[in-house]
């Protein structure tokens, strides 16, 4: 028998990780996934589910059955009474942001990005940003679970709770989740406001840009002392989107095209950063607009890149990036991409990089290709100073030790997952690493 071609070798959406899985599986039904599940452990494989890709870690390879879950699509039911809508696990975010959209209605808050899968982005823990409204998987209000031996669990406040309480961020880790129910609401809109600010005052007022926003974020730009600041807040309206003219410039134009070149330029000339940093730093003009969430929230992403993000307790995060600008200011270091800076308000997610504490987060690119590892191990250094978690989808070099002491839930969630998954078939080395054995 002769090795597997490159064709059925899988790879991540940033190219850092590739898997060579025995088979592949694409079950068209949640009886389906059971069998597979019940299959794989039958002849000792080890079973992981990978959505689109998005993840930076290697936590949905396998060397064993690879799920893909992409005809486990769709919208099952929209509950108009309790205000809730449950959706197929592979469904992709950007189809049911449209879907819902359509039925008048939206998530409260989402992340910046949406070409992940629900069950992908929840169990990673993907967020935006927020004062009052947290991560995506906190507006879970109950989830369908396959697990170790086949049984299809439903979990929620009032049923299966302990497992609700932990699988919500699951890691992939418990099982495979089949369905998610999140809580809706009426479609509504926002405002936009997007401005330039130094980072002196931007760190100087970032309490006061919180508490008075229902949604502020930032970035940074190294190499200057010059920010891009958002703050998204709702609106009685009327809507008034950008102009197609505006939006691709500031979008298409800045944040994609030339946004690819300059990146492109400054991995061949790396001398050539600082200077484009100031650039790129004020090409960005203040704008204002008006629309439905999603159109708000997020944008496209077409530039590749590798990423890491900490999310600190929100009063650390001021003075850790300080640090790491102080840091990046001294070093020869050469970063083309801004830092991002958002917050999300504690939740109760056993995993959840803000269970128990209000949260700030901190996160770091490189375009793809440039070197990364000095600057990632640099300001991973700051982070964990300051106790800092790891995004779970994100790089980062952390361990099972150290989580043991950032989460105080973290036992909670190995003794779930002994119980569940004794023999670790969804297991792989990642999940060995964090988790522990």
């Amino acid at each position: 028998m002769g090795s597997r071609s490159e064709k059925d070798t899988w790879r991540n959406w940033a190219g850092t990780v590739a898997a060579r899985p025995v088979r592949e599986a694409r079950p068209a039904s949640v009886e389906e996934l059971a069998e597979t599940v019940r299959s794989a452990a039958r002849e000792g494989l080890r079973v992981k589910t990978v959505g689109s890709g998005h993840s930076f870690t290697s936590i949905a390879a396998t060397d064993g059955v690879l799920v893909r879950p992409d005809l486990l699509t769709g919208i099952r039911r929209i509950d108009r009474r309790a205000m809730t809508v449950t959706v197929e696990s592979g469904t992709p975010l950007k189809r049911l942001n449209v879907a819902l959209a359509r039925e008048g209605l939206s998530l409260t808050n989402m992340g910046d990005i949406m070409e992940q899968t629900v069950a992908g982005a929840t169990s990673t823990g993907t967020h935006g940003t927020g004062r009052d409204s947290a991560s995506i998987a906190a507006q879970i209000r109950e989830l369908e679970l396959v697990t170790a031996d086949g049984r299809v669990l439903t979990c929620s406040v009032k049923e299966n709770p302990e497992i609700f309480a932990a699988a919500r961020i699951g890691l992939g880790a418990l099982g495979v989740v089949s369905a998610l129910t999140f809580a809706v609401e009426p479609v509504f809109l926002l405002t936009a406001r997007e401005e330039p600010m130094t980072f002196d005052r931007v760190t100087a007022d970032f309490e006061a840009l919180h508490a008075e926003n229902e949604h502020f974020e930032f970035y940074w730009f190294p190499h200057t002392g010059n920010c891009n600041t958002k703050r998204n807040n709702r609106s009685a309206g009327p809507a008034a989107p950008p102009g197609r003219v505006s939006a691709f410039v500031e979008d298409e134009l800045l944040s994609n095209g030339l946004f690819q070149v300059v990146n492109s330029l400054g991995r061949a000339v790396p001398a050539t950063v600082p200077a484009i940093a100031r650039v790129a730093s004020r090409a960005l003009s203040a704008r204002t607009y008006t629309d439905i969430p999603y159109k708000v929230f997020t944008s496209p992403r077409r530039v590749r890149f590798v990423e890491m993000e900490y999310a600190l307790p929100r009063e650390a995060a001021v003075g850790a990036l300080r640090e790491l600008k102080a840091m990046v200011d001294r070093s020869p270091l050469r970063v083309s991409f801004p830092v991002e800076v958002r917050t999300a308000p504690a939740d109760d997610i056993a995993l959840s990089t803000a269970s128990g504490r209000d949260t700030a987060y901190i996160a770091v690119h490189m375009y793809k290709g440039t070197p990364y590892r000095s600057y990632f191990t640099a300001a991973e250094r700051i982070m964990t100073a300051h106790g800092g978690r790891p995004h779970w989808g994100k790089l980062h070099t952390r361990d099972a030790a150290y989580f043991a002491e950032v989460y105080p839930r973290f036992g909670e969630f190995t003794a779930l997952r002994d119980r569940l998954d004794p023999d670790r078939v969804f297991g792989n080395d990642y999940l060995r690493r964090v988790l522990g054995a």
